[in-house]
């Protein structure tokens, strides 16, 4: 972190930002429960030294006019504001930076109602406790637990993921976005991204979907040197919270058929 600052302080006093061969900017984008830190330490560990002009900064992204050998990961939005995002504006000239061909935009990604999940356990600990937390099984032994906690707090859930103020107070502006917003945020990133990833493919083929990102970022790998891990998280887990919380199943049978259109058209079903 302190490299980064001192990188910053650099750049903005003049330093030429490095460019090396034919690179582009690339840049890592999620949603908030996407699965963007197993990107990141799986190109911190693989690219070799591309690895030292990588920065995790969700809040200082910096905007290049041309192609550089810089790779940045954070969290954005396309249309709403929502807290713990770089606003819209800032997403909209990366996406003109892809267009003109200097920079690549990659985008991982996961089935919406896992992160939904995954975002409610975490704000809701943020905000009580002001603690961070890497996901779900760090609270929860088993699937039963968090569904016994989910049951417990059904109405909270139902507020987060309507997007109520309330949910948000104690949380600096602006709200967090609501699961339909987020599901719209999804469809956008997928039409506007370089290369897409769904985490659930990294966990079936961790190696076939690094070599996408090899391949756009004309990488020289060699896979044989140790095994790619797969992410530390379980895909698909709002099946087993959907067949043993029947509020939760009424919730999903309740999404708007715009929200659930979106859904399919992404590439996931409810069932």
């Amino acid at each position: 972190m302190a490299r980064a600052k001192i990188d910053y302080q650099l750049i903005e006093r003049g330093w030429k930002v490095p460019h090396l061969g034919n690179d582009k900017t690339v840049y890592i984008l999620g949603l908030f429960g996407s699965g963007r830190h197993y990107l990141n330490e799986l190109m911190l560990q693989r690219i070799g030294e591309r690895a030292q002009y990588f920065r995790d900064c969700s809040f200082h992204f910096r905007f290049h006019p041309g192609p550089t050998s810089m790779i940045y990961s954070g969290h954005a939005t396309m249309k709403y504001h929502s807290w713990g995002h770089r606003l819209p504006a800032v997403t909209a000239r990366i996406v003109e930076a892809v267009k003109a061909r200097y920079a690549d935009l990659i985008f991982i990604y996961r089935h919406p109602l896992d992160s939904l999940l995954t975002n409610w356990i975490w704000l809701r600990t943020f905000g009580r406790d002001q603690r961070m937390i890497g996901g779900i099984s760090q609270l929860y032994k088993n699937t039963d637990d968090l569904c016994a906690a989910l049951d417990e707090n059904f109405l909270e859930f139902q507020a987060f993921a309507e997007g109520d103020p309330e949910f948000f107070a104690v949380l600096p502006p602006p709200r967090f976005m609501s699961f339909s917003e987020f599901v719209e945020e999804l469809e956008l990133f997928l039409s506007a991204a370089t290369l897409t990833l769904r985490i659930e493919d990294c966990v079936s083929d961790p190696s076939k979907e690094f070599l996408k990102i090899a391949k756009l970022m004309a990488l020289d790998v060699d896979l044989s040197l140790a095994a790619i891990s797969s992410p530390k998280t379980e895909a698909y887990r709002f099946l087993q919270v959907k067949a043993k919380v029947p509020r939760f199943r009424d919730f999903i049978d309740g999404l708007s058929q715009e929200t659930k259109n979106r859904i399919e058209k992404i590439g996931y079903t409810l069932d």
